[in-house]
């Protein structure tokens, strides 16, 4: 009999082999191997990467504003947009988003995020929405070729990081207007305050703990929702971070992510101790863990690959300092990090999009291995380079700012383990 870890590998090579899903290029089997549509998409992806997005990294990350004009550059191209992501997602196998991902965040991890940070809210429409809430919303997250908007994921709080159960922000539906009205504070919000469309988790039964929320769309222009405090950051300083403020802040009975006939049905099944399947900030957070630990995977490669064309060329004691084995086994150490991270993330992705169940947390172990090893082989790539890796003259500090973020925002590296843990022993650790 096969161990519980084992299934997952079983139903991988069914997928390769045809046994179940599609067959594998040939029919020969099993195989890592992309196909030409994914491999023509990193190859685009990867050259606006390297020709608009790292002559612009330095410039944007100093100046700590949202880089419209890389934006608009990228809805130019189709790389930007519904349609692009539309495109990702289509790729059955799961593997197009985070290799697109992957190159995006080598390029530039701030501007990466300002360009991907919109996909949260998407992913939060799309996971929760009904056809007709997809069809209207996700279009105007992004806006036009012309003229881009961007959308913002409103869940963390002042008071509630990664306890989403502390979530104040509250929800009350005013039933002779078919409006609901909230009220709160979210803080850490990427595109708060500038964004067209936000998605705002709130609570309407506090005593309910995440079982009692629900997830809300603020369309363009609705009156009480309002940046707070810019957030100044240590990195991905490009990406825009805001408090957003909701007072007494109104929007349609329509804009209740599911519809209130599916809200009153789960809130009945809970309140009576049955099991609720949905809760709305961590339906969305597991969706998109693969693709983070993608983002994370760009800045550990990029690092990696600068500090190694360092180490040829970079002299002391008159010879190439990659001769030295200790730079030669960093490196070393520094590549296998990244490609086991790699297919961990992989993993995680061709089980969400084929609708695996993650038994043992495997969006939360991609996403743990890729942050991890992005700040430490930043760091390595900093030492490799000595002291001019301390420089800003030097790529890899903004690297290493960057990479950090990936250990904190979206479960932190000891959520992922609590995750984790719990999904291996069975038992509710704490």
């Amino acid at each position: 009999m096969a161990a519980a870890g084992d299934a997952t590998a079983e139903a991988i090579v069914a997928e390769a082999t045809g046994d179940g899903g599609s067959a594998a290029a040939g029919g020969s089997g099993f195989t890592l191997e992309l196909d030409q549509d994914q491999k023509d998409i990193r190859e685009w992806v990867h050259g606006f990467a390297e020709n608009v997005m790292r002559p612009a990294a330095s410039e944007w990350d100093e100046r700590e504003e949202m880089p419209w004009p890389v934006i608009q550059e990228a809805a130019g191209i189709g790389l930007y947009g519904f349609e692009a992501l539309a495109q990702f997602w289509s790729d059955e196998t799961g593997l197009t988003l985070p290799i697109a991902n992957e190159e995006l965040f080598w390029g530039d991890a701030g501007i990466g995020m300002a360009i991907m940070g919109t996909s949260l809210a998407v992913a939060a429409i799309f996971g929760q929405g009904t056809p007709e809430q997809l069809g209207e919303w996700i279009p105007q997250c992004f806006g036009s070729k012309e003229e881009p908007k961007v959308a913002s994921f409103c869940s963390s709080e002042p008071d509630a990081g990664s306890d989403v159960s502390a979530i104040r922000t509250t929800a009350r539906y005013d039933e002779a207007k078919d409006e609901w009205v909230l009220n709160g504070q979210k803080a850490w919000a990427t595109n708060g305050g500038i964004a067209d469309v936000h998605v705002v988790i709130a609570t309407l039964d506090r005593e309910l703990g995440s079982r009692g929320h629900a997830a809300f769309v603020v369309p363009p222009g609705t009156k009480g929702c309002e940046q707070g405090a810019k957030v100044k950051k240590h990195g991905i300083r490009a990406s825009h971070t805001a408090d957003v403020h909701l007072d007494d802040c109104r929007v349609p009975g329509a804009c209740l992510l599911g519809g209130k006939e599916k809200l009153d049905e789960r809130l009945a099944r809970v309140r009576e101790g049955k099991r609720s399947n949905s809760q709305a900030a961590m339906q969305t957070f597991e969706a998109s863990r693969p693709t983070v630990g993608a983002q994370a995977l760009g800045i550990a490669r990029a690092a990696y690959e600068y500090s190694l064309g360092y180490a040829k060329e970079r002299e002391q004691f008159g010879r190439p300092i990659i001769e030295n084995q200790a730079i030669a086994f960093a490196l070393a150490d520094m590549k296998l990090e990244i490609d086991a991270a790699r297919l961990l993330v992989w993993r995680g992705a061709w089980m969400g999009r084929s609708g695996q169940t993650f038994e043992n947390a495997e969006g939360s172990m991609a996403k743990l291995k890729a942050g991890e090893v992005a700040v430490s082989v930043t760091e390595r790539a900093i030492q490799i380079l000595g002291g001019n890796g301390y420089t800003r003259e030097f790529p890899v500090e903004r690297m290493h700012r960057d990479a950090k973020i990936y250990t904190i925002f979206e479960g932190t590296s000891e959520i992922q383990r609590l995750v984790i843990s719990r999904a291996i022993s069975g038992l509710q650790i704490k």
